[in-house]
């Protein structure tokens, strides 16, 4: 099963919205077959690894990171090709919330005379399939937090300057990250610092739409995410206090305009959460600038954080998400607090990576 999850991941960023499932199929110790989930409308991972198994599949285990689907989709249900392969026993790390299979597909396998277990490192998939599983469950894209920062939390000078305040191999990192998400995020404010281009260079297995979160309309026509428009799908969302005039101008320039209704910042952030969702985005990257990363870190909107520390040291009241948009907390406990935190040293920057814990999975102090 550990096998079959490292071949899962294999298909981050290629398979949304779907999710990512790997598969092995074993007689004893000995690997017969693998597969994993490799395109969206491809074969799934279970077909994959019956086909590399071919005949030996027949009296084997079937270990799967996700219970198989029962249900004709873009492909025949796997179900069917488990029994038609002769399989005597499948093992699933966890079911499959997606309504049109949740848990049938297993019930599927037991009434067919199979021996079918379920729940084995099911901690380890529910962690890597925590976009699909939250968008199944709200409707809403898992959010990933992205910044670079000085050691002493400065994202620019108190003039507004930040470029570069990472180095290259930082930036390499960012543009993996960026070409496996659906969208990147940004206020009008970085729009209007830094002109930014928010593409993914060299590309990636995805073309994420950059979505500009603008509700009084300051995103200037020149700006090069609304110049390349026609090149890069570009969204604007805002409010109706943007001016008509330069809602056309966006438009003529290939832009789509997303009016949002909401009354205050919050309600706009969830309406446009919600309409990503039902776009299909699985993964949407918030790149900044400080007052929006510090709004939906205060307001446990983020789910994941990635930070880039530069060894630089700023001082002064330069902008920072951590230290003056959060709320002070009144206790240690009440500390916006991070799990599972990775560290990787990047030609002399730091490259943080965790996932926010949600409040309700803190344990009291004593």
């Amino acid at each position: 099963m550990e096998l079959a999850l490292q071949l899962a991941a294999r298909g981050q960023g290629r398979v949304e919205p779907n999710p990512m499932v790997g598969c092995v199929v074993a007689r004893g110790a000995e690997v017969v077959g693998l597969g994993w989930h490799r395109r969206f409308g491809g074969p799934h991972a279970e077909v994959e690894a019956l086909r590399t198994a071919g005949p030996l599949a027949r009296g084997a285990t079937l270990y799967v990171t996700l219970e198989p689907c029962c249900h004709q989709g873009k492909t025949p249900p796997c179900t069917k090709a488990i029994l038609q392969a002769g399989v005597r026993r499948v093992v699933a790390a966890m079911e499959d919330p997606f309504p049109q299979v949740g848990g049938r597909g297993l019930q599927q396998l037991r009434q067919a005379g199979l021996e079918v277990h379920c729940g084995l490192l099911q901690h380890e998939a529910r962690r890597l399939l925590a976009p699909y599983l939250k968008r199944l469950q709200t409707g809403r894209p898992w959010v990933i937090a992205k910044w670079a920062s000085t050691w002493d939390g400065k994202l620019a000078t108190h003039q507004g300057h930040s470029r570069w305040i990472s180095n290259e191999a930082s930036r390499r990192v960012v543009h993996r990250l960026r070409g496996r998400v659906d969208a990147i995020l940004v206020g009008s404010g970085t729009v209007r610092a830094d002109d930014p281009q928010l593409t993914v260079r060299p590309p990636g297995p995805r073309t994420p739409v950059r979505v500009v979160l603008d509700s009084q309309g300051l995103t200037p026509p020149e700006a090069q995410v609304v110049r390349t428009a026609r090149e890069v799908p570009t969204l604007i969302a805002t409010s109706g206090q943007a001016p008509p005039e330069l809602r056309r101008r966006w438009e003529q320039a290939g832009c789509e305009v997303l009016p949002l209704s909401g009354r205050d910042h919050s309600e706009r952030w969830h309406q446009l959460m919600l309409e990503l969702g039902r776009r299909g985005m699985t993964n949407v990257l918030v790149e900044g600038g400080p007052r929006l990363l510090g709004h939906l870190l205060a307001a446990g909107e983020v789910d994941e954080v990635h930070v880039f520390l530069a060894p630089k040291l700023l001082g002064g009241q330069a902008p920072s998400p951590q230290s003056s948009l959060l709320p002070g907390a009144d206790t240690i406990h009440h500390a916006l607090q991070l799990e599972e935190p990775q560290v990787q040293l990047l030609q002399g920057d730091v490259y943080l990576q965790a996932r926010v814990k949600r409040a309700a999975e803190r344990p009291e102090p004593d």
